[in-house]
């Protein structure tokens, strides 16, 4: 399961990008606003706009841990 190690909203206000500007330029849409702060997945567009918009890397934002099912068939 891959699943976020950092709040990637502070991440992206740190880097001047406060929700009012990303709606307004268009950076990212209002349902992948959404999924981030659910937790849910981006696409690997999406990842890669935010890395480009906070000059970082995709494994500063993510993190891969295999849930108990995962272990079980793939280990």
């Amino acid at each position: 399961m891959i699943k976020y190690k950092i709040d990637v909203f502070e991440l992206l206000k740190e880097r001047g990008y406060n929700q009012a500007r990303i709606q307004k330029n268009g950076l990212l849409s209002g349902q992948t606003m959404q999924n981030i702060k659910a937790g849910k997945s981006v696409t690997l567009e999406t990842l890669n706009r935010i890395c480009i918009m906070c000059r970082c890397q995709p494994s500063d934002i993510i993190e891969v841990v295999p849930t108990d099912a995962e272990k079980i068939k793939f280990f």
